[in-house]
């Protein structure tokens, strides 16, 4: 009897009286590796494999993201501690900027991790709630702006709990969104390096009221623009279950999961 590379049956005997063929649609046997297979190389072993390495706690990206939270509480230091407003602003920009990095690392390293998916927008939300209440105490960005920033930032943090209890798929992060965190990023080390009395403290004021406008309206219109995304991502997650690869952690816009 001859046989292909994967040991299938090319010639089979006959078969026997009242005998079903191995491999037919009514075997209930469903040749390993097909689409069909709860239990192929495709569909189990892959899972299987994807499901322990989404288990990595110890990945370059997350390092990365550790590393950013420890800039935090640094940030503060520098800023009240030892009253040294121009390295909190070079602090925090450059801690900001990094905010692309470990998501980046996670997709290009093949690091993915569940961990990395909570870690990392954890990270920013942190980020920008500390950024804006320490700029406010400052006296460097008015009361108003702050609370508009962190009331969107209140509102996609609720929603990202709401849609992960409920088994949404994840959602992908919206240009209009990463536009609106660069520009207040941007703004707030901005505002802390104009607040004072010299000459060009006057034009970074400008440019910072003028980052911060920008990136606070991006950062509402992507709000809205999400609302229609989480409802697919509703709908196909409990769809399935909850057990999809996006579901529940990974709901959030901008878990890249670094």
């Amino acid at each position: 009897m001859e046989t292909d590379e994967a040991g299938t049956d090319l010639v089979r005997p006959a078969a026997r009286p009242g005998a079903v063929p191995q491999g037919t649609a009514g075997s209930g046997a469903v040749p390993q590796g097909t689409a069909g297979s709860g239990s192929g190389v495709t569909a189990g072993a892959a899972d299987g494999a994807g499901s322990g390495d989404l288990g990595r706690v110890l990945t370059v990206p997350n390092l990365v993201t550790t590393v950013r939270l420890a800039c935090i509480p640094l940030f503060v230091w520098l800023l009240f501690g030892a009253h040294d407003q121009v390295a909190a602003s070079v602090l925090l920009a450059v801690t900001g900027a990094t905010d692309w990095a470990d998501g980046t690392l996670a997709r290009r390293l093949g690091q993915v991790s569940t961990l990395g998916k909570v870690l990392d927008p954890t990270a920013d939300r942190l980020l920008v709630a500390t950024a804006v209440v320490c700029t406010v105490v400052a006296g460097a960005v008015p009361a108003w702006f702050a609370g508009v920033t962190l009331g969107r930032e209140a509102l996609v943090s609720v929603a990202v709990v709401v849609l992960a209890a409920l088994g949404a798929e994840r959602i992908d992060v919206l240009w209009v969104g990463k536009a609106g965190t660069f520009g207040l990023m941007f703004a707030y080390p901005a505002f802390l390096l104009s607040h004072g009395p010299a000459p060009w403290q006057s034009a970074m004021h400008v440019v910072a009221w003028v980052s911060g406008v920008a990136g606070l309206v991006l950062a509402w219109v992507a709000a809205a623009a999400y609302v229609p995304h989480a409802r697919r991502a509703l709908v196909a997650g409990r769809g399935r279950g909850g057990r999809g690869r996006g579901a529940g952690v990974a709901a959030a816009p901008g878990g890249d999961g670094g």
